[in-house]
């Protein structure tokens, strides 16, 4: 009984430790839609905050509409970088994938795709948020 009322208290311990924690974003460029969901859907559950501290690329843009608004900061070294979403083709080339943009689209807050409208939208070139204009959507860190 005590090895068991030891684990509990160890595991709640851990939840109160982690629901306190940050999670530092720095130098992420992206990946697959679906790995990075995942991850941030279960960043989400775990209560963490999200400080982002420089590069936050293509899929990882996704924790924006992911993660409470709420629970991120943002750096003056942080940089969004939002693109189209595509798919590698047999021989190496990419080719856009309107799916993918979708939940892209779908994932990103209302003021985020009004600031990615407002500059061509998702294309394959690259468009970086940062800088007062990405101050004046999320908070600094403290």
């Amino acid at each position: 009984m005590k090895v068991r009322a030891a684990l509990a208290a160890m595991f709640l311990m851990a939840s109160i430790a982690s629901a306190s924690a940050t999670v530092r974003i720095y130098d992420d460029t992206g990946g697959q839609i679906g790995d990075y969901l995942t991850k941030f859907r279960a960043l989400r559950s775990s209560g963490e905050r999200v400080e982002i501290d420089g590069l936050c690329a293509s899929a990882c843009t996704m924790l924006l509409g992911t993660i409470p608004r709420s629970r991120i900061c943002v750096t003056p070294r942080a940089v969004l970088e939002f693109h189209s979403a595509w798919d590698p083709t047999p021989t190496g080339g990419q080719l856009a994938s309107q799916a993918g943009n979708q939940i892209l689209w779908s994932t990103y807050p209302s003021k985020v795709r009004k600031w990615i409208a407002s500059h061509g939208g998702l294309r394959s070139q690259i468009i970086k948020l940062s800088g007062p204009a990405l101050a004046a959507m999320y908070p600094p860190c403290r």
